[in-house]
């Protein structure tokens, strides 16, 4: 079940991404934090205890948002802008 629900911004242009192999789509416009939230209920899990994150400051001074793309560029989701293509990669695998 999806974190974020979108209320607005419907007509913009669908962004195509792909989230941990799964084909997902976004809109023109949306931060990887708010595509990655809009499909499902977190956006990684915590590296030292596992639990749910969603991201903590949402402006780019913590470190809690950071994925990293396949290649294994890494990103800080709150301030990063979707763009189409996107293989994006969180650790949701590794905490079930």
């Amino acid at each position: 079940m999806p974190l974020l629900h979108r209320i607005t911004r419907k007509e913009h242009r669908p962004l195509s991404f792909t989230l941990d192999g799964v084909p997902c789509a976004g809109r023109d416009g949306d931060t990887l934090l708010t595509a990655i939230l809009a499909q499902g209920e977190r956006l990684r899990a915590s590296e030292f205890s596992g639990e749910p994150r969603a991201g903590f400051c949402q402006m780019g001074a913590c470190q809690d948002c950071w994925v990293a793309l396949e290649g294994g560029e890494r990103l800080r989701a709150c301030s990063t802008a979707l763009v189409a293509g996107m293989r994006i990669v969180t650790n949701r695998r590794s905490a079930a």
